[in-house]
């Protein structure tokens, strides 16, 4: 996945609180392969009328956030089931981090697992951002993760909390498999020990054991 370290980008602000997975993407969608892009199933409902085309006053369907990689929304932000294909949906359409005062626990976990940053901040400090952010269509934020803070367009810096090990995992691009793949020398001496001493589990044939 790709690293996070340090991100300026243009932020929309989403004001509704409690957007579940499948407000995220459609459950009809989800037995799709990736490579169709999940990117335009995200928010289906939201964004497109019944004839598929996007209703103008969808808040990603208009410029300038058409471009945005950070969403500021509300409280309990991916609720509801652990699909994954709410955050590869979010992932495909350019978004790398969003700020909210808390979410589906699932989701965040997922988020992780994704190069996608979820950045919890108080309710009021979240309120006080997506405000700033309609005051100012298009204008940036920043995220910091080596520094843990999020830089408001008043240039004031907000704190947020995150796991050391999420965070390096996070700054270093590093899902479960990369992690994985990083002891793939002991598990191969592993292995090869293992099938000296004990032949039979990889199933060789009984008479070769009885001649050893």
């Amino acid at each position: 996945m790709e690293s996070f370290v340090r991100l300026t980008a243009i932020a929309a602000p989403l004001d509704q609180p409690d957007i579940d997975t499948d407000m995220l993407i459609p459950q009809r969608f989800l037995r799709k392969p990736l490579t169709v892009g999940y990117r335009n199933f995200m928010f289906f409902n939201d964004r497109f009328d019944a004839e598929g085309k996007e209703k103008p006053d969808f808040i990603l369907n208009r410029e300038p956030y058409r471009s945005a990689k950070i969403l500021v929304t509300g409280a309990n932000f991916g609720c509801g089931s652990t699909r994954e294909g709410a955050v590869y949906a979010v992932v495909d359409f350019g978004i790398r981090a969003i700020v909210a005062s808390s979410f589906g626990a699932f989701y965040a976990s997922n988020c992780y697992q994704n190069g996608l940053l979820p950045v919890v901040l108080l309710e009021e400090t979240v309120a006080a951002l997506r405000a700033q952010l309609h005051a100012l269509p298009g204008v940036e934020l920043t995220i910091d993760l080596p520094d843990q803070v999020v830089i408001d367009t008043k240039g004031r810096g907000h704190r947020f909390e995150i796991e050391p090990s999420r965070k390096e995992r996070m700054l270093q691009g590093l899902d479960d498999i990369r992690i994985t793949e990083r002891y793939s020398g002991a598990m191969e001496e592993f292995e090869s020990r293992l099938d000296a001493e004990m032949p039979w589990l990889s199933g060789k044939p009984l008479q070769a054991l009885v001649r050893r």
